[in-house]
């Protein structure tokens, strides 16, 4: 009897199997496609109609293993607080989170490992934070202290812009110091190098650019690049005075490249020459520049320090003194037609530029403090002969190239030119 009920059982999973598909197939609600087709005569079954969806198929290719009732009970907010900590795994890796006080803090070429006894505190006057004085270690290994009686101004802790990247400034000036020493060329081309050109003829020539830049419009940090990759050239290779010109518009079409975002062309060049030179001759004469120079074109220029250096100083002030930052960069600009200044570091102007402008704006406070102090790694006595030199070309009215004064006479400059001091900057020094 079990024998013939079994078989029986067997009889009934054959008719049923051989019905199913005529089933499936007049009840399918939608057309039947070539896959499905396939599929029906080698297993006899309609595949769905909707695929598996890709987790449901890696549960398929997984070892078929007992589960606890928990595993398989599983809610979304489990899952969710999975993902979600795996994205903070991955978080963690990155570099640029905020300083705490186990971190590490940089300060002037120095790394010194903050303690918990020392805090941060806010002070009340102006709603400025600012740090207890620390000692700093500059470039040329010169140790400087803050004053006591002042506090050193934290210009980072209220920038949390990425563009103005303060958690790596202080690192990013201090290389600047470093190469700024590297990079300097000979401060006597005009002696042991070249043979036809002289001090003037460079003075006229950069003289020339400042209304080039004004006329297309180009940045300071061009022109500030622009004459150092005319002196870095003229201190490697001797040039005739017919192309000298020529030298200053290839060193603006470099720079223009470096740092303008839409650079012009080298017609326009050409063009403001009024053709003196063809479009052959300026890129010939790029290709020689970018081979003395070795394409070294990051070079540390004046207009780099000035804008950490006048970030300083407006810290003196309750608001932004925007005559302070025209009458600075007006001061540095000077510089570079006077060939007497290349004796001098870039940023060692720029703190002199600094120095001056904030006297002659007022003569009621001392230009000079510690937090000036910690973050240009120059001391007060530092700056006395080029701060003096500086006020002598400000003062000097009857220069015959006045181009750069002319440009910072304008309204848009808030004639920034036309200011003198009433006191003479020797009194402090």
């Amino acid at each position: 009897m079990m024998y013939h009920s079994s078989s029986r059982q067997t009889d009934m999973i054959h008719k049923n199997k051989e019905n199913v598909p005529v089933a499936n197939y007049h009840c399918a609600p939608a057309r039947v496609t070539r896959a499905r087709a396939k599929a029906l005569g080698a297993s006899g079954v309609l595949p769905p109609l909707h695929p598996v969806t890709k987790q449901d198929h890696k549960h398929t290719l997984q070892p078929k293993t007992k589960r606890t009732s928990s595993d398989n009970n599983k809610s979304a907010t489990d899952v969710a607080r999975i993902v979600q900590s795996k994205r903070r795994a991955v978080l963690k890796e990155i570099t640029n989170n905020p300083f705490n006080q186990s971190s590490l803090k940089v300060t002037d070429g120095i790394k010194i490992q903050i303690s918990n006894e020392v805090k941060r505190f806010t002070s009340k006057k102006n709603d400025r934070v600012v740090v207890a004085p620390s000692v700093c270690v500059d470039p040329q290994g010169k140790t400087t202290k803050g004053s006591n009686d002042e506090s050193i101004i934290d210009i980072d802790s209220k920038h949390n812009g990425p563009q103005m990247c303060s958690l790596y400034a202080t690192e990013v000036y201090n290389n600047l110091r470093t190469a700024e020493l590297k990079w300097r060329h000979s401060v006597d081309f005009m002696k042991t190098v070249q043979q036809e050109i002289t001090q003037e003829m460079r003075s006229i020539l950069i003289d020339w650019l400042v209304e080039v830049c004004e006329e297309y419009g180009l940045a300071s940090e061009t022109f500030y690049l622009t004459v150092a990759l005319i002196d870095n050239y003229l201190s490697k290779k001797s040039i005739g005075k017919r192309r000298l010109q020529l030298l200053g518009i290839t060193c603006m079409l470099i720079a223009s490249k470096y740092e303008e975002i839409s650079a012009p062309r080298v017609e326009e060049f050409c063009f403001i020459t009024d053709s003196t030179y063809t479009k052959v001759e300026v890129l010939e004469m790029e290709q020689q520049i970018l081979d003395v120079l070795s394409f070294q074109l990051s070079l540390p220029t004046t207009k780099k320090f000035l804008r950490r250096f006048l970030l300083v100083a407006q810290t003196s002030y309750k608001a932004p003194v925007i005559e302070l930052e025209y009458l600075a960069n007006y001061l540095a600009e000077l510089t570079l037609t006077e060939y007497s200044f290349l004796k001098f570091l870039p940023s060692l102007i720029a703190a002199s530029a600094v120095f001056l402008a904030k006297w002659t704006l007022d003569h009621d406070e001392h230009p000079w403090n510690g937090t000036l102090e910690h973050y240009t790694s120059y001391k007060e006595s530092e700056l006395q002969v080029t701060v003096l030199a500086l006020q002598d070309l400000q003062l000097n009215n009857a220069a015959p190239l006045h181009a750069i004064r002319q440009k910072y006479k304008q309204h848009k400059y808030k004639s920034v030119a036309t200011l003198t001091s009433r006191k003479p900057v020797k009194l402090l020094l």
